[in-house]
């Protein structure tokens, strides 16, 4: 009898056991630990990627058709063989080698001043004792609220004035005195990154005999990789896709970025068509190649600067 009993007890401590197995399995010990918590989370990834990648995807497909496969509705996603005419003259339209460097141009240029004008105004919020230091602060956050819609006219008065109108200058101008809302922002990135430190490095160097400039330049700055890194990509994706400021100050006949051109390769696109230089079915592919063109630069520099992008963005105090 007391064998029976045994058994039964050590059969049901079994299955308690297998139960808790099982569920441990499906739910975890914790609630991120589950099976269901995994297939949840990949699902949510899997359809958030599927939402971002498919215009890309269809823009790529889109532009490598054949005229035989663009007029064929059952082809979707895979043409029938790569044609890279539409990319060739999308390559035409944009003027791309032209356009291409001027946008680099602007986008490094505006970049590499961000980095020195917003740098020092971020290293001197966070450490230097400055009069009326908060008021500054209080007027930088002040920024973000005010739209450049309602600063634009007073710039393109000053720039007339100044004869600049019409010049890549305009746009290149603004970052060297860390103004709008983009230097607002790098300012507080900056910032962030600098209070981070310890003042003990400070002490030291003014013991030593260092100015406050020197001692940013030798110390400061170059211990600020993860911030500039972070300061140098944000400005350059923004102002490298900015339409609004070169519409406001570039001629519309002149040179002007790729971003700028595609707002206007619409008209270029009508005007080939009325003319009878293509058909109307070949202007959604060669808009693609076009895109593409635009879009394959910045693309290349995250491609290559993601690693220490990501890891920059968590040193600098951005998600804490």
């Amino acid at each position: 009898m007391r064998t029976i009993l045994s058994d039964a007890k050590g059969r049901r401590f079994l299955t308690k056991r297998r139960i808790r197995q099982a569920r441990n399995l499906v739910l975890g010990k914790e609630i991120n630990q589950g099976l269901v918590f995994k297939l949840i989370l990949y699902a949510v990834l899997i359809i958030t990627s599927y939402i971002y990648m498919n215009p890309m995807l269809k823009m790529l497909v889109k532009m490598v058709m054949n005229v035989k496969d663009l007029v064929d509705p059952t082809v979707t996603w895979v043409p029938s063989s790569i044609y890279l005419g539409h990319v060739a003259e999308a390559w035409k339209l944009l003027n791309y080698e032209n356009s291409l460097m001027i946008s680099l141009f602007i986008a490094v240029s505006v970049a590499v001043l961000h980095c020195i004008s917003c740098g020092l105004a971020g290293y001197a919020l966070a450490r230097l004792d400055v009069p009326f230091k908060r008021t500054i602060f209080f007027l930088l956050m002040l920024a973000f609220i005010i739209p450049p819609q309602v600063i634009i006219l007073p710039t393109i008065m000053v720039y007339t004035k100044l004869g600049l109108n019409g010049h890549l200058i305009t746009l290149i101008l603004p970052s060297i005195f860390g103004f709008g809302v983009k230097g607002a922002l790098f300012v507080v990135i900056f910032r962030q990154f600098f209070m981070t430190h310890s003042k003990s490095l400070e002490e030291a160097a003014r013991i030593d005999g260092a100015t406050a400039l020197k001692f940013y330049f030798r110390v400061m700055f170059p211990l600020a990789r993860p911030a500039i890194l972070v300061v140098f990509l944000f400005s350059f994706v923004w102002t490298w896709n900015d339409t609004y400021y070169p519409r406001m100050f570039l001629s519309p006949t002149g040179d002007m970025p790729l971003a700028m051109k595609m707002t206007f390769i619409d008209t270029a696109l009508g005007q080939f068509i009325q003319n009878g230089g293509f058909p109307e079915y070949m202007a959604e592919p060669i808009k693609m190649g076009a895109s593409f063109l635009t879009i394959l630069p910045p693309v290349l520099i995250y491609l290559f600067a993601q690693r220490y992008f990501i890891e920059s963005v968590e040193r600098t105090g951005l998600v804490e």
